[in-house]
Order: structure tokens, then C-alpha cells, then sequence
């Protein structure tokens, strides 16, 4: 059964997680998590020794890594991707890229069991990063493409206005600049949570089963810049 270590900077908080799959028992997920805003290079590395140690596993023994692949901070993606390369080369282990939108999507899924959910990220700049999902059978699936904009072009996903929507993530910060109709939508908007390695741990190993690992120079960040428009939903 797989081993997978996963590892975030995409924003002000630092994490690294461990997921054992298990044959007959739960998965065993070991994680680190710090608001650590410009300390990403000092904390990511310890993060990933102590979840190994917890485990009382080598390095050697992961089957593959996994990283925030963005979108997100552009500092913190160099620097998760340079790590998780890095470790990923010296062990010829296969990489995997995980959206932060949808970790987000999932982690508010496990934690609270929302179920239609609009991720958002302050891309800065007058925009955000944005994403909506419906989570089915403990997954998220994606309603719309990822894309950035500004806040007062963000609608609801065509044909899902009626659902009681529930915004997670940095981007609701910007609540006063987005439209009348989006906010009428909106049950709940929580923007303090963070995207968190033990979240995309669960995508990733899902990712890497389904044969979705990549060699490591394959794999890049995902800034968002060149997209931006929102797709019609699906």
C-alpha cells in the first residue's frame, strides 16, 4: 500500500503530512501545520523529518511526494516545489502536484461536511483565485475551471444558484467588493482557513493511484495569471 509525503508553502501557513495506506485499516496521516508567514524555508524541511520520524519510516520507504502546485503565494510555491523536487530526485520517486483550491474544497469537506463550496484565494493585485466544487462521496469535484479575477466578476456556477453555497478560504476577505447576487448565495464564508499537506496527502495518493504521478522535472507551479475567465459549470 502506498507511503506519500505532502508538503505546502502556497500561503502564510507551513505544513507537511505523511499518509500510509493501510490494507484492512485506516489510513495512518501523521501532519505538521504552522502559521509561519516568511519562515517557509526555515520550517518546511523539519516539518518533513518529524512526520517521518513519527512514522518511524526512511525517507526511502515513500512510494512518492506531493506538493501545493498552486495557485497560491508565488514565493511559497518555489519553495514547497523546490523541496519536494529536491526530495523527489534524490529518491526517484514519482511527483504529484495538488491544487490548494481543492484541498481547501476537501478540508472543509472532512472538518464540516459542506457539501456545494466556493474556494477563494486573495491573489492580491485586486483579484482572486477561485474555484467552485460539489463534494460527493468524500471528494470534491470541480464545478468550474480554476481561474483569477476580480471580486465583482465572480459569479455563482450556471445551474447551482439555488444551493445553500458555502465560501472558504482568504479570498472572502474581499466580501464588500463582490457582486449583490454572490453574496445572497452565500450560507457561510469562512476566509481564515489555509490549505493544509494532510488535505492534499488524501488527493495526492488518490492522484498517484490512479497512475497520476510524474517525474519530478514534469511537474510545475500553477500560477493562474493567463486564465481568467470562469468557465461555465459542469
Amino acid at each position: 500500500m502506498p507511503i506519500l509525503l505532502a508538503l505546502d508553502a502556497s500561503s502564510s501557513a507551513c505544513s507537511a503530512a505523511l499518509l500510509r495506506r493501510r490494507e484492512g485499516l485506516d489510513d495512518e496521516l501523521i501532519s505538521r501545520f504552522a502559521l509561519t508567514p516568511r519562515e517557509h524555508t526555515r520550517r518546511l524541511l523539519p516539518m518533513v523529518d518529524e512526520v517521518l520520524a513519527e512514522a518511524g519510516l526512511p525517507a526511502s520507504a515513500l512510494d512518492a511526494v506531493a506538493y501545493g502546485r498552486g495557485p497560491g503565494s508565488f514565493t511559497g510555491l518555489r519553495i514547497a516545489a523546490g523541496v519536494a523536487q529536491g526530495l523527489a530526485f534524490g529518491l526517484d520517486r514519482p511527483l504529484v502536484g495538488v491544487s490548494t483550491l481543492e484541498a481547501l474544497a476537501l478540508g472543509a469537506h472532512r472538518r464540516h461536511h459542506y457539501r456545494w463550496l466556493i474556494t477563494a484565494l486573495d491573489a492580491r493585485m485586486g483579484e482572486i483565485y477561485v474555484a467552485a466544487w460539489q463534494c460527493r462521496d468524500g471528494e470534491p469535484v470541480a464545478l468550474t475551471e480554476e481561474a483569477v479575477m476580480p471580486p465583482a466578476r465572480l459569479r455563482l456556477p450556471v445551474g447551482h444558484d439555488d444551493h445553500d453555497w458555502v465560501g472558504i478560504g482568504t479570498g472572502w476577505r474581499l466580501w464588500d467588493q463582490m457582486p449583490a447576487e454572490v453574496q445572497a448565495g452565500m450560507g457561510l464564508c469562512l476566509a481564515e482557513p489555509e490549505a493544509d499537506a494532510a488535505d492534499m496527502a488524501l488527493l495526492a495518493v488518490r492522484d498517484f493511484v490512479a497512475g497520476e504521478g510524474r517525474p519530478p522535472h514534469e511537474v510545475q507551479p500553477v500560477y493562474l495569471r493567463d486564465r481568467v475567465a470562469w468557465q461555465k459549470g459542469r
